[in-house]
């Protein structure tokens, strides 16, 4: 009772952004979320880091989805090359941000010197980590509802792909 008198009295555009940025982790994939979990205990219980670099890296692995994209509909679209530059471009930013465990930063800051990227050394393990935080990362962006829609498929096309 109590939330739903919490949830009432949330404007109806903040309802909607909440309902759209839960989308995304409404609908991600069972087995990526399982991968999720085990990731962590690897690092955090266990102590096991991946070993780096990563192959495919984040870098190939957007690549690869361009080029997928290319095959499945002849064309790439601006806006799929957007969503990949963007992506790649966040996760070079919150990595060492947001999306490593304790026991990684040592590790991170022996392979990332000088200008090289993130996303040429890490790999799926950690782009996944990046999904979980995009619901958070978004709704500091104004962007209208429409086209934080159509992002979030397109996100969600990236998930599926990954699986």
């Amino acid at each position: 009772l109590g939330v739903e008198v919490e949830v009432a009295m949330i404007p109806k555009h903040e309802k909607e952004r909440r309902s759209s940025e839960s989308l995304l982790m409404s609908q991600f994939p069972v087995t990526l979320k399982k991968q999720l979990v085990d990731d962590w205990e690897f690092v955090t219980q266990l102590g096991k880091l991946v070993k780096l670099p990563r192959s495919p890296t984040v870098d190939g692995i957007l690549t690869k989805y361009l080029e997928y994209r290319v095959k499945k509909d002849n064309k790439i679209s601006d806006s799929c090359a957007e969503v990949t530059k963007g992506l790649r471009c966040y996760f070079d930013k919150a990595l060492p941000a947001m999306l490593l465990y304790k026991k990684e930063q040592k590790q991170y800051k022996e392979e990332i010197k000088g200008d090289v990227s993130p996303s040429t050394v890490y790999g799926a393990e950690h782009l996944l980590r990046l999904f979980v935080k995009l619901p958070e990362l978004l709704s500091s962006v104004n962007m209208e509802e429409d086209a934080l829609n159509k992002l979030q498929q397109k996100l969600l096309d990236i998930l599926k792909f990954l699986q």
